[in-house]
């Protein structure tokens, strides 16, 4: 492994699914060593995500693996307890996602932990608090949205309580994660010591939403209702064209100014309904009607043109597979095609963010179950007969890929 701003951090992956997995494959992606702790059935996703061309290797989990490797651990198996405490006697971070009783019940809370390595940045990635009522209750993505708010808003702009379509919940928090892990490996290097991390997908969740929506109810006694009015105003949506819809944020007096000019309707310009940024506030729903009944006038590729030489933020709305043919992403480079040694051609994305210190040069396909197993026991320090006699024991499993 060579290069990154993480090169030489060791991560021991205890999470499964999307949460835990999209915050190791940033830190592997960086240049963390990732090692991946699975049980004998492995992780969840593996085989969540419609086809694939393997078994176990479904294309969401070739997206959120890449660059770690894969040991398979039975933590119930004294040996296999035995193993985890030697590789993390060796980390630097430990990532965890069951619930905490379930740690306890495996001699994995933190003081067990700590026990083998008192440097070590212990995270959890948890449903709810510790500190209330829903401590012990089980969660998932579609849980989290709808306890925490972000379906409601749909509601309120649509009339219809509805899911973000994609794990928004799990990937906030597995980015919230990276930052505090982050920090907590800054910490130690001012106090050589460990600490433990609890990050609660709800409380989260709740304080995303309501940044923006507790809205005037901040104030004591509220100076109104929730609810930021131009997020869930119905026509806040992408805007319909004579050909189809274009994305159009005109915010500043600038913006707005420019962009009444481009419509041919200058004298919106005061108009005391829309000459400051406070008065489009107020009359939101009007200035959306303005915009929406414009732009159905021209096509989104001419309005793209004009709204761009007036300097008015505009993009054309993508669907999931125009978005594969964006010519900003083709010229950027953006999708790479990567040979995975049991999937064959897969598509796969590049890093967006650039480091002017380099960025890690290896690549590792995202791996077969098991597929380090032999390996990373052998740098623990297990010798091939205590190897052997784990494997017959079902303790680990040997996922070698033969002729890599």
């Amino acid at each position: 492994m060579s290069g990154g701003p993480l090169e030489g951090l060791r991560v021991v992956d205890l999470t499964s699914v999307v949460v835990g997995p999209l915050c190791t494959q940033i830190l592997a992606d960086h240049g963390a060593e990732v090692i991946k702790v699975e049980s004998k059935t492995g992780d969840l996703v593996r085989n969540l995500n419609g086809k694939s061309v393997t078994p176990g290797m479904g294309a969401k989990f070739l997206h959120l693996n890449r660059n770690k490797r894969s040991i398979v651990l039975d933590l119930k198996h004294r040996d296999g307890y035995a193993a985890l405490g030697k590789l993390l006697a060796r980390s630097d971070v430990m990532l965890w996602n069951n619930r905490p009783k379930s740690m306890a019940r495996m001699k994995l809370a933190y003081e067990d932990v700590r026990g083998f390595n008192p440097r070590i940045v212990y995270c959890g990635l948890l449903g709810f608090g510790q500190d209330g009522r829903y401590r012990d209750k089980p969660a998932y993505d579609t849980i989290i949205q709808g306890s925490g708010g972000m379906a409601a808003l749909h509601h309120l702009a649509t009339g219809e309580p509805r899911f973000v379509p994609m794990v928004v919940a799990d990937k906030i928090a597995g980015l919230i994660a990276v930052q505090m892990i982050a920090m907590a490996l800054y910490g130690r290097t001012r106090t050589g010591e460990g600490c433990s991390i609890e990050i609660p997908m709800f409380e989260n969740m709740v304080k995303f939403v309501l940044e923006e929506h507790m809205y005037l109810s901040t104030f004591e006694p509220p100076l109104g209702g929730m609810g930021d009015p131009r997020l869930i105003d119905p026509l806040g949506k992408p805007v319909p064209t004579a050909d189809g819809w274009i994305c159009v944020s005109a915010n500043t007096n600038d913006q707005a100014f420019a962009f009444f000019d481009a419509i041919g309707r200058p004298e919106l310009k005061t108009d005391p309904r829309f000459s400051s940024v406070e008065a489009r506030f107020a009359n939101v729903r009007e200035y959306f009607e303005i915009r929406m009944q414009a732009m159905k006038s021209k096509t989104t590729s001419e309005w793209v043109a004009i709204l761009d030489q007036a300097d008015v933020p505009a993009m054309p709305y993508h669907t999931l597979e125009s978005l594969m043919d964006d010519p900003h992403l083709a010229d950027a480079g953006f999708f790479e095609m990567k040979t995975h040694p049991t999937e064959g051609a897969t598509r796969s994305m590049r890093l967006p963010n650039k480091w002017s210190t380099g960025v890690r040069e290896d690549y590792r396909p995202a791996p077969k179950l098991g597929e380090h197993s032999v390996e990373i026991l052998r740098e623990i320090g297990c010798s091939g007969a205590d190897i052997q006699s784990m494997i017959a024991a079902g303790t680990t499993l040997d996922g070698r890929i033969a002729d890599r």
